[in-house]
This record gives C-alpha cells, structure tokens and sequence, in this order.
C-alpha cells in the first residue's frame, strides 16, 4: 500500500513531508506536474540541494521547460521508482497522483490524427468537431465543455486511433480502490491559504525567482510559459519585458495560484480516501504529529 500526503499548493506540503519521510524512514516521490522541469527552482518551490541531501527526493527534474512531458511518461518514470522502495508520494498534482496509485490506463496518442483535427478546429470552429463528439461519444461530450478545443480533438483522437469511445477509457477513473493507498490531505480555509500563497511568491522573489527567469528566457523558454500553466513564471517574464509592473506581476501570480489550489482541493475532494487534516496559516506544520500517527498505520 502507498503513502501520500497530498492538498493544495502553499499548503506547507514539502516541508512536512521532510519530517515525515525521516520519520518513517522512507524517501520522497513528487507526484507534481511542474517539478519535472529542470531550471524551474524557485518559482516552483522545488525542493532545495539541502532538502535532497536531507531526504533522498524522486521524480523531480526529468525534463527541460518545453518538452513535451506526458501523464502517461510520468507514470513509467513512477514505475521504476516504486520498484526499487516505497517512497512517501508528496503533491497537489491529483492525476499525477492517481496515474501512479491507481494505474490508470492513458489513450494512445498519434500527432497526425491530432494535427489533422487541430485543422478542421481551425477551419470549422469547434462546434463542428463538437458535434461530431456528441453524435459518437455522448457520453464523453457531456462532459467536455463545447469551448475546450484541445479536449475535443484529444477525445476524437483517441476514437479515430482505437476504434472505441474515449468516455471507455474514462470509466477507471470513477473506482478508488481504499487498497491502494493511505492518503491524507492537507486542507486549509482559504483566507489562511492566500496568504500563505502571498507570503511565499514573496519569498520567491527574495530567493532569486526574477534571475532565475530571465535565465530561462534567455535559453529560448519564454514562448513556453505563455502555453502553459507554468503559473508566476510567464507573469514574470512580462515584467522582465516591460509589459508589467511588478506589483502587478505578482497580483496575478497570486490571483492565478489561488485558482489553481481551488482547483487541487476539489480534485482531491472527489476522492474518497483521502482522510483531511485541518491547518491553519502554519501549514501542513501544525499538524504533522498527526499525519506521522495516521500515517505510520499503512
């Protein structure tokens, strides 16, 4: 059976999870979709040198900002892990997380078929491919929304290479096996969050977070984070091109974090093994005597 702590960004996460893992005697495993990248540090609150020496951190810096990086390669990447020990998983990334604890199975992928789809979208608009979901996987297209494109073609794609409904290889997901892991959650009121969330961009900054990024930039990586959810990172890089003011940098930063742990918590919540564990402003901190306790039970 696995162990996880999991919750939402600036939960305090990381910092527990040290105390945790030394405790159990175990190492760390990062189920976080934004610590593969390597050269992203700071602005990801990724680990330190010092972390790392204290407690052994896995599946973090496994690729460079704009490569194509994949649930489906994060699990393989998970696999060899997991074979060599049983490390406590530590994130806010809910797929990631499940992809490693529950296996779930990930669609093929053909970029011709998606590049062909991505042209009819350009052509057509996305409600003719939307409709064409509906009348072939109703079910998948009642929950797609008619605006999300690239959701749209991915459910077409998987249909046009498989032959099957892509709501087919969704049904998975729906199962929560209690056998398989012992998780618990980090939850905090959300006032508390924010200015954790503000307190630590804060830190980012003191920390070297702009240096850092005109780093990046300077490798060729700016583009990138204008496509992705690399959240603080594109906002910084506006600011290091005059198209913002700091202050405003770091409003938006704050405001996009807070969407995104909305958006972990009611990932999480959706599960029903996750047992939660209330903290305020302090974190995962003020309460990891009873996580060592919950946890030491698996």
């Amino acid at each position: 059976m696995y162990r996880a702590l999991v919750g939402p960004t600036a939960s305090g996460k990381s910092a527990a999870a040290l105390e945790l893992a030394e405790g159990l005697g175990v190492d760390i495993a990062s189920v976080d979709s934004m610590l593969v990248y390597r050269g992203m540090d700071v602005g990801t609150a990724k680990p330190t040198s010092a972390d790392r020496a204290r407690v052994p951190h896995h599946l973090i810096d496994l690729a460079e900002p704009s490569e194509r990086f994949t649930v489906a390669r994060f699990q393989d990447e998970a696999a060899t892990v997991l074979a060599e020990g049983s490390p406590l998983l530590v994130g806010g990334s809910g797929l990631y997380f499940r992809a490693v604890v529950d296996g779930l199975v990930f669609p093929p992928e053909d970029p011709v078929v998606r590049s062909a789809l991505q042209a009819e979208a350009d052509e057509l608009g996305s409600e003719d491919l939307y409709a064409r979901l509906a009348d072939a996987d109703p079910i998948a297209a009642e929950k797609i929304d008619p605006a999300n494109v690239r959701r749209i073609i991915r459910a077409l794609e998987v249909t046009a290479i498989t032959g099957a409904p892509f709501s087919d290889f969704a049904a998975a997901w729906e199962s929560y096996d209690p056998s398989h892991v012992r998780v618990a959650g980090i939850r905090i009121e959300r006032e508390a969050l924010t200015t954790r969330i503000r307190r630590r961009v804060g830190a980012m900054l003191d920390a070297g977070w702009l240096d850092e990024v005109r780093a990046l930039v300077a490798r060729g990586f700016g583009a990138w984070f204008t496509a992705t959810q690399a959240i603080g990172y594109a906002e910084v890089a506006d600011h290091l091109a005059g198209k913002l003011e700091l202050d405003e940098a770091v409003e938006r930063t704050v405001k996009r974090t807070r969407e995104l742990a909305r958006r972990q918590a009611a990932w999480f919540r959706r599960d029903p093994r996750v047992v939660w564990f209330d903290a305020g402003e302090g974190g995962a901190a003020e309460v990891t005597d009873d996580l060592r306790r919950f946890l030491e039970d698996a």
